[in-house]
């Protein structure tokens, strides 16, 4: 069963909670085939993870089923690991390929990853941030969230406003991610290349998904905690056109 819309009193943002991921998913692509129908060269900018596959796996069903070109689309990534190889199943471009790139038509010229293993991390970073900038910003930003409240890789205490950047990940963020390198934290990289809180702030609309009880603690500080750098999924309660997508697990505590 998916509840009706919700709008929280603390916040501007529309909160849904689906039966389950795979509806949650399913309404996540409803929006997105709308803005593609409407405006077959919108920007997405897309998440890695195991949260926004299901979306993408749905947009691949509905694509097929419509015959949907998405070969003039374009896609951002929110992120990559610095100093992986990228043709690395863990690193985010190798994930792009195969979710996005490959799973939906994109164009792989129309795809963009940080480019984590750059010579100059920081003119990389600023290269970046001016070419989603160039092509107007991104239209829909898919989004999911870390259990210290991380969007991209913007760890608490990320300004509200920063750009594309190279971080330095927490050890809780390293360990969540272990279980993509044999669950062997050591190999993780200890830091990556992220847009910013405001450089995802300036996508005209945001879709935030969460599945699970070990979300719901994030969920809840980002919705009804105070607005601040030390919950970075806060800041998008700034924004004017945000959908948090849940299911009933993540949404378990929000009061």
């Amino acid at each position: 069963m998916i509840y009706p819309s919700s709008v929280s009193p603390l916040t501007s943002l529309r909160v849904i909670v689906a039966a389950d991921p795979a509806a949650a998913a399913e309404l996540a692509t409803t929006r997105i085939l709308t803005l593609l129908h409407s405006k077959p060269t919108a920007a997405l900018g897309v998440a890695t993870g195991s949260t926004p596959s299901p979306v993408y796996r749905a947009l691949s069903r509905a694509q097929l089923a419509e015959s949907l070109d998405l070969s003039r689309a374009r896609a951002f990534a929110l992120d990559e690991y610095v100093g992986i190889d990228a043709r690395l199943p863990q690193s985010y471009r190798s994930v792009i390929d195969a979710e996005v790139t490959e799973q939906l038509g994109f164009q792989r010229s129309h795809v963009s990853v940080p480019d984590g293993s750059a010579a100059d991390l920081a003119a990389a970073a600023r290269d970046y941030e001016a070419a989603i900038d160039a092509i107007g910003g991104v239209d829909l930003q898919i989004l999911g969230i870390g259990h210290n409240g991380h969007i991209g890789f913007n760890e608490p205490g990320s300004a509200h406003d920063s750009v594309t950047r190279v971080v330095t990940l927490t050890q809780e963020t390293r360990e969540a991610n272990a279980r993509f390198f044999d669950d062997n934290v050591e190999l993780v990289p200890q830091q990556a290349m992220t847009q910013g809180i405001g450089t995802i702030l300036k996508a005209r609309s945001i879709v935030l998904l969460a599945f699970g009880a070990g979300k719901a603690g994030a969920v809840a500080r980002a919705l009804e905690g105070p607005i601040e750098e030390a919950s970075p999924a806060s800041a998008l309660r700034k924004h004017s056109d945000v959908t948090i997508l849940l299911d009933e697990a993540a949404a378990s505590m929000l009061s």
